[in-house]
């Protein structure tokens, strides 16, 4: 059936431009750190990459959601549903595991931002840090704790400021190109080595499935059978923002800074926009730099935040079951609040490497979860069997085990 009998609704606009704020976060605003110092051409490589790795492991999760026969099933509920109890037990906990050490950096990077801005920008002192990150932590928190619908609320009203500021910066940073960049042309071995170990922080920086789960439940509600159509449709288009917003971005900061600026950027353990900020003599970029990337952390700190509690939750509640206890959800959600809270607040104060956090946690249970397990079920799911035989599949496999091979090579370097 043709796409245009499914008409495009307000409702897809909300949760297209909740899934680019979910993606919009810490990966983005370190990717250009990262993918830049490898080059110009292998950057263009990964422009013409990272959109079909994007939009087609996003809709394969998103179609094993959709495949539950249980109404209101989670991701967490649909592994046990077609894998069985243990199995739903793993993939629970490697879910929250992929996604509680982003909640963990967002910490961090909102606590370093703040802290950047009032130093450079503001003049001000340091506050200490015990305080600020846990003042910063209790606001974002607060948001989550007024409900679904006031955070999706506040994404929207943030997410699109972001989009105009983060489009304006890239055109901003244009006169400063340095095109130099352009006529270095690498050998094929490190061009591909390049991309290679690039691909983790890419699929990181482009990464929305934490939001997928609650995303494909919501459309089953609404659209029934025809859930994964519309699921295709909203996540194409997410696909295409977030490439031509964020890779012209990208693009803007490498041509802009010198791979000596980046690597020093690396190892200030900074946003990009907070690294422009204090090295450009521009009032714009001094204070829009810092504001797009706090508001990036905060939009994405919320999706992250609701993938890490639905799997906390998740792993309690079939502790409970498994042990025939009735689940208190009131106590439960109180013990998760506090819980979290507590981490990343802890984890702010000792501010760790924020790429080596992405680099060692995120990437590769991303990788397991929304490359492989999802294309794993087409071939073993009766629900999915629609799905078997396509290139796209083949495509999408090849990119989470380079994904997986390119971490587990630079942990052992």
């Amino acid at each position: 059936m043709p796409g245009n009998a499914m008409p495009w609704t307000a409702q897809d606009t909300t949760w297209m431009l909740s899934l680019f704020g979910t993606a919009v976060g810490a990966g983005i605003l370190f990717l250009p750190i990262n993918a830049g110092m490898g080059g110009f051409w292998p950057l263009v490589m990964m422009a013409l990459l990272i959109g079909p790795m994007t939009y087609l492991a996003h809709r394969g999760l998103s179609r094993f959601v959709c495949s539950s026969s249980i109404a209101g099933s989670d991701i967490t509920q649909v592994v046990e549903e077609h894998f069985g109890k243990g199995a739903g037990k793993a993939i629970t906990v490697l879910y929250f595991f992929a996604i509680y050490p982003i909640v963990l950096i967002y910490g961090v990077g909102i606590t370093n931002v703040v802290d950047s801005f009032m130093v450079n920008q503001l003049g001000m002192e340091s506050l200490p840090r015990w305080l600020l990150s846990g003042v910063l932590i209790l606001g974002m928190m607060s948001v989550m704790v007024a409900g679904e619908k006031i955070m999706l609320k506040v994404t929207q009203f943030l997410v699109y400021p972001l989009v105009a500021i983060l489009a304006f910066m890239s055109l901003y940073l244009m006169p400063n190109w340095n095109l130099a960049a352009v006529s270095e042309v690498p050998a094929a071995g490190d061009f591909l080595g390049t991309i290679w170990l690039t691909i983790p922080v890419l699929i990181f920086a482009f990464n929305h499935s934490p939001a997928i789960s609650q995303f494909a439940v919501s459309l089953k509600r609404d659209h029934g059978s025809n859930a994964s159509r519309k699921a295709d449709i909203i996540l194409r288009n997410t696909a295409m923002m977030l490439v031509g917003f964020v890779m012209l971005f990208v693009f803007s900061c490498v041509l802009s800074l010198s791979p000596a600026q980046l690597a020093e950027a690396k190892s200030q353990n900074l946003p990009i926009l907070s690294y422009l900020a204090n090295v450009f003599d521009s009032g714009f970029v001094s204070y829009f730099g810092p504001f797009i990337a706090f508001v990036a952390i905060v939009s994405s700190f919320f999706g992250h935040y609701m993938g890490a509690s639905e799997g906390m939750s998740g792993i309690i509640k079939k502790q409970l079951e498994g042990k025939g206890k009735p689940v208190n959800e009131a106590k439960l959600n109180r013990f998760i609040l506090g819980f979290m809270f507590l981490t990343i607040w802890a984890v702010a104060v000792i501010n760790p490497s924020i790429l080596g956090m992405i680099e060692a946690l995120g990437g590769p249970i991303i990788a397991a979860i929304l490359y492989l397990m999802p294309m794993y079920a087409v071939y073993r799911v009766p629900a999915l069997k629609a799905y078997r035989g396509r290139i796209s599949n083949i495509f999408v496999i090849v990119a989470g085990l380079l994904s997986m091979t390119a971490i587990l090579y630079g942990l052992a370097a």
